[in-house]
């Protein structure tokens, strides 16, 4: 299995936070040493260990706020 590499660009906001000290955050993140994309998953107080999450350009991340929006 291959390893993936990140390194957090970016803190942008913390969403929310488990009993167990895990964050749901955004982050602007780079992954296997590409362009850093916008991020939202969870992670480990630490940021060794993560959750699913979803990964976003700029453009789909302005969509998003945009339908957001109109809610």
């Amino acid at each position: 299995m291959t390893d993936i590499t990140f390194e957090i660009k970016e803190t942008l906001g913390i969403l929310s936070e488990s009993t167990k000290g895990w964050k749901k955050e955004l982050n602007l993140v780079s992954w296997n040493g590409r362009e850093p994309k916008y991020d939202i998953r969870e992670w480990d107080p630490e940021h060794e260990k993560m959750g699913k999450g979803l990964t976003f350009s700029k453009d789909e991340l302005e969509k998003l706020r945009d339908l957001l929006s109109g809610m």
